[in-house]
């Protein structure tokens, strides 16, 4: 089946974007009656992060996102299997001048690029512009065939550079030290170990504090990257790099990466990773959140 898969989308590289993005909408709609058990994953989040949401407006916001988490999943065919012609002319960068210039500086330098549904574009689309490798932390997929496509995909530009998390932290300290460029992506919940409890949205959430710590560590200066799909392809949006930031506050550190990515979630609310269990780590004595969550259609 993930033979079958990755030609259908060698073959979907080639339609129109529109078309694609059609196709993308039925997916996404088919997607949302089938799969309750990550419907009801989507709504709870919402719940908790738009707590003055109806459900009429949850429900329609839940939907939205499937429809544009599809979209984005199709938007791979092109960006992985196009002619990087092509791929170039849909991927748009925005931003302060001041904010791109930093992006081109030389030296070292952490990209904060949360989990929005074009993830993948806006990695592609830095690795494009770079002068030299972009530096990557990969997860490998549980399927081989899966795992080598969305490898070679990502990667296929040349101008990557790959560090895997069982690998430790040693090599991307030093990577940094030499100058290089890390784009990094620590919203998830990655379980208690590797995390603090900050606020996001306003829900007490495991957040992993790489960001602070890779900052301080990597003497290397953070900006944001929030990728958003369009209707033309995607739009990159590079912040300047943030000031004061790392402090010794380790906490207060990792809290203003959480109000910067809630912030950021605010303009396109149905493009974040809803799909994904962000608040699956609770607090000592909470309540698990997503057990007796009710399905609504």
């Amino acid at each position: 089946m993930s033979a079958v898969f990755i030609a259908l989308m060698r073959f979907l590289a080639h339609w129109p974007l529109p078309a694609l993005r059609i196709l993308g909408h039925v997916l996404g709609c088919l997607l949302w009656a089938v799969v309750p058990n990550r419907r009801r994953v989507v709504q709870t989040n919402l719940r908790l992060c738009f707590p003055l949401k109806s459900e009429t407006e949850v429900r329609a916001l839940a939907r939205a996102h499937f429809v544009q988490f599809a979209q984005s999943l199709l938007d791979r065919a092109w960006l992985w299997h196009a002619p990087l012609a092509t791929v170039a002319t849909r991927l748009k960068w925005v931003g302060t001048d001041k904010a791109l210039q930093q992006l081109a500086q030389e030296g070292p330098k952490i990209v904060f690029a949360p989990h929005f549904v074009g993830l993948d574009a806006g990695g592609l689309a830095l690795t494009l512009k770079a002068s030299k490798p972009v530096s990557f932390i990969f997860v490998p997929q549980h399927n081989k065939v899966m795992d080598a496509w969305v490898s070679q995909g990502r990667q296929r530009t040349g101008n990557v550079k790959p560090y895997f998390r069982h690998e430790g932290v040693k090599h991307i300290m030093s990577g940094l030290r030499l100058g290089e460029m890390l784009h990094l992506s620590p919203d998830m919940d990655f379980g208690p170990e590797e995390s603090i409890f900050v606020s996001f949205m306003g829900v007490p959430a495991a957040t992993v504090p790489s960001l602070s710590r890779f900052a301080r560590l990597g003497r290397a200066p953070v900006m944001s990257l929030v990728t958003r799909m369009t209707p033309q392809g995607y739009e990159m949006d590079v912040s300047e790099c943030w000031q004061d930031f790392p402090t010794a506050d380790v906490q207060a550190d990792t809290q203003r990466m959480n109000d910067a990515l809630a912030k950021a979630i605010e303009g396109s609310p149905a493009q974040y990773y809803w799909v994904h269990k962000r608040f699956k780590t609770r607090p000592v004595g909470a309540p698990a959140v997503y057990k007796k969550a009710a399905i609504s259609r």
